[in-house]
């Protein structure tokens, strides 16, 4: 017996599958481009692993900053595995249509990795406020059960958040069309091939965006200002180990903004004068350049976790 899907067109025929038409015709290039993602994917889960291991192995990192690392880098690792197998399969297929089921999933999936990215990114922020700025409160401001619980809230709202918009509020919709211009599934353009009312989707999805946005950024911009403020007033040494811990944390919350900033306009808005190519690589940067970034990032720029890196790498 077939399973209903909860789609449907506007003649009461369910929506199955959906089609990806953003992916061309690579011909010969097709095993190029799939052993290059593959290589990609593999260094991704490399040095994201890596970290969490050094991290999760080394007592010494067991501080509140570090944990919250080691999250952020479970995180990419979820992430990646949302996109890049999809990917590297349908790279080799002529035919590029996915199961509804699988596409919502997949859009459950990467959505979630989103929010939870920018929320781990805000709690980063305020964990280095608090360090630098109330280093006398620290301990007691950031115990392990206030810590545990930031966590859990950080991957709770953004889980909970996208059941409700995915599920409840777009698995709501009847759609007339099947046709996703993405090499991925996408949450907008679904509601797009909506024919019923989506003035609920929009609602909310605008008033979350913008609440989540709008705290974020006052709660970032307030930290980093707070930072800078003390740095001025501190000596050369202090300032240099409070930079080398903050700049890390900064530049990923720029990379993944800007990433995140051109999916936002290559969903919302007409990018059809776009050569196919320049289109597929702004929908794929903010979720492959962020997990590959990262641990670079971080790697490089702490000194502690670089030493344990290679400790433990040159023991092995």
């Amino acid at each position: 017996m077939q399973v209903q899907s909860p789609f449907r067109r506007h003649n009461s025929t369910p929506v199955s599958s959906f089609v990806l038409t953003a992916y061309f015709n690579l011909g010969s290039l097709r095993w190029l481009f799939f052993w290059a993602l593959l290589l990609l994917y593999l260094l991704m889960i490399f040095s994201n692993v890596l970290l969490v291991c050094v991290i999760a192995l080394n007592r010494s990192l067991h501080e509140p900053m570090y944990m919250f690392l080691c999250s952020l880098f479970i995180n990419e690792l979820y992430g990646s595995a949302a996109l890049f197998p999809f990917l590297l399969v349908h790279i080799l297929r002529d035919v590029h249509t996915v199961p509804a089921s699988f596409c919502f999933f997949q859009i459950f999936c990467l959505y979630s990795y989103g929010g939870t990215e920018l929320n781990m990114l805000t709690l980063m922020s305020y964990d280095r406020y608090l360090a630098i700025c109330r280093p006398l409160q620290y301990n007691s401001s950031m115990t392990p059960t206030k810590m545990a619980a930031l966590l859990a809230l950080a991957w709770g709202h953004s889980l909970l958040m996208n059941l409700i918009i995915i599920y409840g509020l777009t698995g709501r919709l009847s759609l007339c069309r099947n046709i996703i211009d993405k090499v991925y599934c996408d949450n907008f353009l679904v509601v797009r091939l909506s024919c019923s009312d989506t003035t609920a989707n929009n609602i909310f999805g605008l008033v979350n965006m913008l609440c989540r946005l709008l705290f974020v950024i006052a709660l970032i911009l307030y930290s980093y200002g707070r930072i800078l403020r003390v740095c001025l007033r501190s000596s050369k040494s202090a300032r240099q180990t409070a930079l080398g811990t903050c700049v890390p944390h900064l530049l990923s919350f720029l990379n993944f903004s800007c990433a995140a900033l051109f999916e936002m306009m290559q969903s919302r808005f007409d990018m059809s004068a776009l050569s196919t190519l320049l289109r597929v690589f702004l929908s794929l940067y903010w979720l492959t350049v962020q997990p590959l970034a990262s641990p670079m990032i971080y790697g490089l720029k702490m000194t502690k976790i670089r030493l344990v890196a290679r400790a433990l790498l040159s023991r092995k």
